[in-house]
């Protein structure tokens, strides 16, 4: 099974902590619903997955998101230089 179907079939596991709400918060420069805004990045149909290790890293839009994989906690999102 692809990487991607894994993480979208889990989506609902998908959370942070309230660490990672003001880290990805800064990083991207959001308001809101952190978690949302991040799910709904990897539920595009353009979004990209892949697995390194023991995250995976979603590549979408102009950002690059890490979720744990065996959590689904997202550590981090960045804006993709």
């Amino acid at each position: 099974m692809q990487s991607k179907d894994i993480l979208i079939q889990n989506i609902d596991k998908v959370h942070t902590t309230e660490m990672g709400v003001g880290r990805i918060s800064r990083n991207l420069g959001i308001d809101g619903d952190v978690v949302e805004y991040c799910k709904s990045k990897i539920l595009k149909k353009e979004s990209a997955v892949n697995r390194e290790g023991k995250n995976y890293y979603v590549e979408v839009d102009d950002c690059i998101i890490t979720v744990n994989a065996s959590s689904y906690t997202i550590i981090t999102a960045h804006k993709n230089k």
